[in-house]
């Protein structure tokens, strides 16, 4: 049976593949605080987080793993 990828973890890899930044998807980011990922957007805007868009997508973006952390370890 064929399981396909996420888009977004296939999007997310290819990232992380090619650059010094790590990064998170919505939704594992939100996991990581317990949110929603429609809360965790919420979220983002309202504290103005790093967005770092997605080629060919104006509504899907990534977060900067660094970013994240460095919030949780403030908690």
């Amino acid at each position: 049976m064929y399981l396909s990828e996420d888009w977004n973890q296939k999007v997310k890899k290819t990232f992380n593949a090619t650059s010094k930044e790590e990064v998170l998807t919505v939704s594992e980011a939100g996991a990581l605080f317990g949110l929603t990922k429609d809360q965790m957007k919420i979220y983002v805007d309202k504290h103005k987080l790093t967005k770092v868009p997605i080629l060919r997508s104006v509504h899907r973006y990534l977060l900067l793993k660094s970013e994240i952390d460095a919030i949780l370890a403030n908690r």
